[in-house]
């Protein structure tokens, strides 16, 4: 379920933040003077967003490949397992090994969830920085006169 709503939020910003935006000069502002003005305002918003559309962070690297378990997780398990395998059948040998495999197989699914869930902070804030550019740049430009959409 996490993961899909990262997955949502990030494509909703993503299109907000990536929507094209239409400068239309409301005061009568020549083409060269809404060129510097552009210009201006682009600088102003990377300093304030700290974010550069001309320069992205890099997208956030793939998950590593699985490792596999966290090391000690089967001994753990098996561990877990002989005592209830004793206790419930009298078999300490079977109940070890199920316990082992339960154990490492579990460590593996948290190791893939947190590696997925870096990612999806990275591209989440990747995605705020480009929505708070736009939000300056739009301020700044209004301020000098501007239709903004």
């Amino acid at each position: 379920m996490f993961k899909l709503s990262a997955l949502l939020v990030t494509l909703l910003f993503s299109a907000a933040a990536s929507a094209q935006t239409f400068v239309y000069p409301a005061k009568g502002q020549s083409p060269e003077q809404q060129k510097k003005d552009e210009a201006a305002c682009h600088t102003w918003a990377v300093d304030q967003s700290k974010y550069d559309p001309a320069n992205p962070p890099p997208a956030p690297a793939a998950p590593p490949p699985p490792t596999g378990a966290t090391p000690g997780s089967g001994v753990r398990g098996a561990a877990r397992g002989a005592v209830v395998g004793e206790v419930v059948g009298g078999d300490a040998s079977t109940g070890a090994a199920a316990g082992a495999v339960a154990a490492r197989g579990q460590s593996r699914r948290q190791n893939n969830a947190a590696a997925q869930q870096q990612q999806a902070a990275a591209s989440s804030q990747n995605t705020a920085g480009q929505a708070a550019y736009q939000k300056a740049r739009g301020a700044c430009l209004d301020g000098k006169g501007y239709s903004v959409k």
